[in-house]
């Protein structure tokens, strides 16, 4: 159930190399590489390298949900970059091409001024996702994948929060999705998805 294994960019291209088409492989390696710039030394609440989070979404996509599609794998590792630092769209654009920039752009949260508005903001982001792209959804799913297996180190009311929105508002995007829903569907039944 855990995609756990890629921790870095290096360990990432080593096996895409053999499970992607040399096409495919250079643009993936080429927004590893962007987002490893453009995320710089910024950590996870866990303490990790924030590239851990991008490259375990990265790998659900590729070997769990087996997606091949270079566009698709590149807007998994910058999902982020756009809402978490200070790259713009146009500059995801600029540099990956109009179709990853808008699978970025639905995935981004809008900024919000205060706590009470960035829960509402982020609630109606996430019923906004029901009206996505297949494709964008995917990316959602496996960011929400990877987020959730290391649910366990943070703290309790965190935890219970995230689970909670997860089951209500990001898991009936999984359904139907040969393996996202049953991934999800399996990570609720193991008692996580109430968040203990």
């Amino acid at each position: 159930m855990d995609y756990l294994s890629w921790r870095t960019v290096g360990e990432a291209e080593n096996d895409l190399r053999r499970e992607l088409d040399p096409e495919t492989f250079a643009l993936v390696s080429r927004a590893a590489r962007a987002a490893e710039r453009w995320h710089g030394d910024q950590k996870r609440p866990t303490g990790e390298p924030y590239t851990v989070h991008l490259l375990e979404a990265l790998e659900i996509m590729v070997r769990g949900a087996g997606v091949t599609d270079g566009e698709v794998l590149a807007a998994v590792l910058l999902h982020d970059v756009v809402e978490d630092t200070p790259v713009t769209l146009a500059e995801v654009e600029a540099e990956f091409g109009p179709v990853v920039a808008e699978y970025v752009d639905w995935v981004t949260k809008p900024p919000a001024a205060s706590r009470k508005d960035k829960r509402a903001a982020k609630v109606s982001y996430l019923r906004r996702l029901r009206d996505a792209p297949e494709q964008a959804i995917w990316i959602k799913l496996a960011d929400r994948a990877s987020n959730v297996q290391t649910l366990a180190n943070m703290p309790k009311d965190f935890r219970q929060r995230y689970a909670a929105e997860t089951t209500i508002y990001v898991m009936p995007l999984a359904e139907g999705h040969p393996f996202f829903g049953p991934w999800f569907a399996a990570w609720a039944g193991s008692g996580a998805g109430q968040g203990l």
